[in-house]
Order: C-alpha cells, then sequence, then structure tokens
C-alpha cells in the first residue's frame, strides 16, 4: 500500500519513547492511521498536532502491518491552541472524527467540510464566525453515518446555534460514541461551556 495525499491529522498517540500512532482523514481513502517515527522529537512535535493539515505519505508492506507515515506540516493550528475557545472546538472536531468514522472508508463530504471548518476557526474573528460551520459539520457527520441531522438554517443567530449545539450532543453521544471507551464528549462539554459565555 501506498498512499500520498493532504491529509488531516485528528488523532496523535504516544508509542514507545518517541513514535507516534497517528490518525489522519484523507479525502479520497478516509481515515487512515499511522506509525510516526520520531513524532515526539523535537523537529515532528510541532507537525503532530491535531487539526493540523499535512502532506501525508503512508507505506505499508502487507494490509496487516501499521502502515509507516511520513508528515510534512502544510497548515498549523498551533498558534490557535493558547486561545481558549479555538483551541476547545479544534480539540471537539478533531476527536469526534477520530473516534467516530470507519477506517478506509471515503467520506469526501467530510473531509471537504473538515477542512473549511478548521480554517474558519482559525480565521474568523470570532466563534459566531465559525459556530455555524461546526454545527454544521456535525450535523453532515450525523447524516453521513445513518442517523439524521439538520442542517442549520443561514440566518440563525447566535441563540439558535447555542440550541442546535445543545440538542445535537444527545444524538451524537447515544449514536456516534456509544462503544467509545475515552470521554470524547468531554471535550464537546468544555466547549459548550466555553460557548455559553459568550451569552453573559
Amino acid at each position: 500500500m501506498h498512499i500520498r495525499a493532504p491529509a488531516i491529522l485528528v488523532s496523535a498517540r504516544p508509542h514507545g519513547e518517541t513514535a507516534v500512532i497517528a490518525r489522519l482523514l484523507t479525502e479520497a481513502h478516509g481515515l487512515v492511521a499511522g506509525y510516526v517515527a520520531g513524532g515526539r522529537g523535537r523537529q515532528l512535535r510541532p507537525v503532530v498536532i491535531p487539526g493540523n493539515l499535512v502532506d501525508l505519505e503512508l507505506r505499508a508492506k502487507s494490509d496487516s502491518q501499521l502502515p509507516f507515515a511520513r508528515l510534512e506540516l502544510i497548515a498549523s493550528r498551533g498558534p490557535w491552541l493558547g486561545e481558549p475557545l479555538p483551541a476547545a472546538a479544534i480539540g471537539w472536531v478533531t476527536a469526534l472524527t477520530a473516534s467516530t468514522l470507519p477506517e478506509r472508508n471515503a467520506y469526501p463530504n467530510l473531509y471537504s467540510a473538515l477542512v473549511a471548518v478548521l480554517a474558519a476557526i482559525c480565521q474568523a474573528p470570532s466563534a459566531r464566525g465559525w459556530l455555524p460551520g461546526l454545527v454544521a459539520y456535525e450535523a453532515l457527520l450525523l447524516r453521513e453515518l445513518g442517523y439524521g441531522g439538520a442542517q442549520p438554517p443561514a440566518e440563525a443567530g447566535l441563540e439558535a446555534l447555542l440550541e442546535m449545539f445543545a440538542a445535537q450532543g444527545p444524538p451524537i453521544e447515544r449514536y456516534l460514541l456509544a462503544d467509545h471507551r475515552s470521554d470524547v464528549m468531554a471535550a464537546r462539554t468544555m466547549l459548550r461551556e466555553r460557548l455559553g459565555r459568550m451569552k453573559a
């Protein structure tokens, strides 16, 4: 197997002393996992950040072997991880994606939507600019996996968007994350609390 494509890094788990097992979303190949040698070293640590857009090269000698991944940074989300609200949003959408999609099933619409949401989180002057995209991404994920999900109206205000965001939590937890061992919803709870402060 040999894949070369742009990819969104959605999770990175330490492996051994210096390596990382990365999970990445690609447009044509869906979610893929790879072994990143030296992923926790000084050179690659800034690259192996969830939310980063990377140039991925994935190689494996057989389908049963965990592929080796080489990553080159295209766009970094690192500068926004020091900001509480953008950091919580990036953490949630990447954790949700990594935890719910089956591996090696292409979801080109989800890939395009996640690229757009991450760009909006980092470029919009406030959460009002990216919250519609985040709510729409959750709804698209629910629809793509067969569980419905309503698209937010284009003219929805902050209050309506926060209500939609709250309403989508239970179906995400019940249908998409029911069998997941780690508490992925904790990232969403943190984001919801931070978004709630916008009304204060």
